[in-house]
């Protein structure tokens, strides 16, 4: 993708701190990763509300059911490992 050079206006020592904390080797790398998480984080927060907004259709039912999830299954006795805790 391509980038360009922009001008913003930003508190340095939070770029700072960010950047310390993630190891980036620029600001603008720091950037890129903070608005890497925003999309991801406002993605899944928009799919959360789409979850719990409409039921899926039959139709939704039928081609999640299409997928191959035979590598999902194995010996794990999940149950034992993960019981259901009582209100």
């Amino acid at each position: 993708m391509a980038r360009e050079k922009a001008t913003i206006t930003l508190d340095r020592s939070k770029a700072a701190t960010a950047r310390a904390m993630v190891g980036a080797h620029s600001t603008s790398e720091v950037i890129d990763l903070a608005l890497d998480h925003l999309i991801r984080a406002e993605q899944l927060r928009g799919d959360i509300a789409a979850y719990r907004r409409v039921p899926p259709t039959q139709a939704e039912i039928d081609l999640a059911l299409l997928a191959d999830n035979s590598q999902l299954a194995d010996d794990t006795d999940w149950d034992a490992l993960y019981p259901e805790e009582s209100p």
